[in-house]
C-alpha cells in the first residue's frame, strides 16, 4: 500500500526564501472531494523554465485516510501523532490532454507555486496560493515514517496537519477569502488582511 506521511505548517514571513533551489506553477481540480477525506484530484505542473509552454507533466492522484479498524501494524502509524499525518495515495501520471479535459471537468480548482527546499529531515516544499486564497503559505514535509521528527525552522509558525479546512482540497472548494471574519480569527493575524497579488509576493527577495 502506497503511504503519503506528511506534516504541515503556516508559514510567516520569508527567511524560507534562501533555501529554494526550484519552482513548479501547480494547477490543481478536485473531482472528488468529502468530509471523509477522500479526494481525487487531477494536477497539471509546469517548470519555471517552462511557464509560457504547455505544463511539462500532469498526474491523476487519489487519497484517503488509513481505513478504520484496519490500520493497526502499517508502516508509519503511530499513536498520539495527529489526524491525517499518515494517508493512503495512489498516483499516476496521465497525458496532458488528458489531465486538461478532468481539469474541465472539476468543479473546485485552486492554483499557486510551489517552492523545493534544501533542509534536512525530510522533503520540504513551501506552497504559495494565489487568488481567493492569497496570502496563505504553508510549508510541507513529507516523511520516510510518522516517528520521524524533523527539525523545524523558525518560519514554521503553527502546525495545521490534520486540519480539513486548511487542505487543499477544502480550499479549493471554500477559498480563504471566502471565509467570514469570524473564522479568519482561528488563524494568525497576518492571514487576516485581504489578498496580495501572487505575482508581488513571488518577487519577494
Amino acid at each position: 500500500m502506497a503511504l503519503e506521511i506528511e506534516r504541515r505548517f503556516l508559514v510567516h514571513g520569508d527567511e524560507w526564501r534562501q533555501h529554494i533551489t526550484g519552482r513548479d506553477h501547480l494547477l490543481q481540480g478536485y473531482l472528488v472531494s468529502g468530509p471523509g477525506g477522500l479526494t481525487l484530484r487531477v494536477r497539471s505542473s509546469r517548470a519555471e523554465d517552462a511557464l509560457g509552454g504547455e505544463p511539462a507533466e500532469a498526474w491523476l492522484t487519489l487519497k484517503a485516510p488509513l481505513a478504520a479498524g484496519g490500520a493497526s501494524g502499517l508502516p508509519g502509524e503511530v499513536p498520539g501523532q495527529p489526524d491525517g499525518l499518515v494517508r493512503q495515495e495512489f498516483e499516476y501520471a496521465i497525458p496532458l490532454a488528458d489531465a486538461q479535459a478532468l481539469l474541465a471537468l472539476a468543479p473546485f480548482q485552486i492554483s499557486k507555486w510551489r517552492y523545493h527546499l534544501a533542509l534536512p529531515g525530510g522533503d520540504w516544499v513551501v506552497d504559495v496560493f494565489e487568488a481567493a486564497n492569497a496570502p496563505l503559505v504553508l510549508a510541507e514535509v513529507e516523511l520516510a515514517s510518522a516517528d520521524q521528527l524533523p527539525p523545524l525552522p523558525p518560519w514554521c509558525a503553527q502546525e495545521v496537519t490534520g486540519r480539513h479546512e486548511l487542505s487543499n482540497a477544502a480550499l479549493a472548494r471554500e477559498p480563504l477569502q471566502a471565509w467570514s471574519p469570524e473564522r479568519r480569527r482561528s488563524l494568525p493575524h497576518w492571514l487576516h488582511r485581504g489578498a496580495v497579488a501572487s505575482d508581488t509576493i513571488n518577487r519577494l527577495s
